[in-house]
C-alpha cells in the first residue's frame, strides 16, 4: 500500500465510509486533534517515568485510536445495508472511563490538596503532560462542536473530558515523583 494516494491534492479527504469532505471540515479537525494528542501522549510515554504510567498511557493511546475512528466515520454510512455497524471495533465503554477515574484517585492519594491553579512547567516531562492536557481540551471542544452538528457516541466525548483531567493529575503526580517545583498561580492584587 502506498502512503500517498494523491486523492487529497485538491483539499478533500475521505471519511470512513467513503464520503469526501474538505480537509478543514470540523470532523477532520476533531479526529486530527485526537491524533495530535495521541502523539503527545507517545512523547510522555517516551520519558523516564514509572512503567505503570507507561502501561496506562498505552491503553489510552489505543482508546484514542477508537475515538478517532468514531469521529472519522460518516454518520450517514455508519450502518451497512445488512444492518451491521461499519465500524466493527469495541467502542469506548463505561469501564474505559472508570479506569481513568480510578487512576486519578490512586495518584491523588500521594498529592497535597490543590489550593491554587498550577503554572505548567517545572520539569520537561511535566510540561509535555500539560501540553497533552491542553491539546486534549482542544480535541474535546472540537468534538463537542461536531457532536452538536452530527451526534456520535456519548462515551467518546466523555472519555476526552475525563482524559484531560487524568493528564492534569498525571502532571501533578509526575511533578511529585520527579521532585519538581509546582508553582502556584497567585494573581497579583490591584
Amino acid at each position: 500500500m502506498k502512503i500517498y494516494t494523491k486523492t487529497g491534492d485538491k483539499g478533500t479527504t475521505a471519511l470512513f465510509g467513503g464520503t469526501r469532505v474538505p480537509k478543514h471540515h470540523i470532523r477532520i479537525d476533531s479526529y486530527g486533534t485526537v491524533d495530535e494528542l495521541n502523539s503527545y501522549i507517545g512523547l510522555i510515554r517516551d520519558q523516564e517515568i514509572k512503567q505503570l504510567y507507561k502501561d496506562i498511557l498505552i491503553v489510552i493511546q489505543d482508546k484514542l485510536f477508537t475515538v478517532g475512528a468514531i469521529l472519522a466515520t460518516d454518520p450517514e454510512k455508519a450502518i451497512l445495508k445488512n444492518g451491521k455497524e461499519r465500524l466493527n471495533i469495541n467502542k469506548i465503554s463505561d469501564e474505559d472511563i472508570v479506569l481513568l477515574e480510578q487512576e486519578m484517585d490512586i495518584m491523588n492519594q500521594d498529592l497535597p490538596p490543590m489550593t491554587h491553579f498550577v503554572l505548567p512547567g517545572g520539569h520537561q516531562t511535566v510540561s509535555f503532560c500539560h501540553i497533552a492536557r491542553t491539546v486534549c481540551r482542544r480535541a474535546e471542544r472540537l468534538a463537542s462542536a461536531l457532536n452538536d452538528l452530527e451526534p456520535f457516541e456519548a462515551n467518546a466525548l466523555t472519555y476526552l473530558n475525563r482524559l484531560s483531567d487524568y493528564l492534569f493529575v498525571l502532571a501533578r503526580k509526575l511533578s511529585h515523583d520527579l521532585q519538581a517545583d509546582e508553582v502556584k498561580w497567585i494573581p497579583e492584587k490591584k
